[in-house]
């Protein structure tokens, strides 16, 4: 089963309460075999919408990630961000010969 990144570009508009979100989540990701790969590192956005922050981390598989953000754990974090980010979050899965 071929592994898969969860990529998010983010625009945090509450910087203490997404916080609160980070906090919650990495655990989260982690509990369900996730781990970063890049976080709020250097970008530049060639094309598409301008947001401050990016951040990808890579699973197991695809069911891992998607498991992982209907957790209680993530969706308990995720109450943080709501509200306090505008966000787009998608799970890629990687070709089967990609390597990490």
């Amino acid at each position: 089963m071929p592994k898969a990144l969860w990529i998010a570009h983010v625009e945090v508009t509450d910087a203490d309460a997404y916080a609160r979100y980070a906090e919650g989540a990495g655990p989260a990701i982690a509990k369900h075999g996730g781990k970063f790969i890049a976080r709020g590192a250097r970008y530049v956005t060639l094309e598409g919408t301008e947001r401050a922050r990016h951040v990808v981390a890579v699973f197991p598989s695809l069911e891992a990630g998607e498991t992982c953000y209907h957790s209680a754990e993530y969706q308990a974090a995720l109450d943080h961000a709501r509200g306090a980010s505008v966000r787009d979050l998608m799970i890629v899965e990687l070709l089967d010969d990609a390597e990490l």
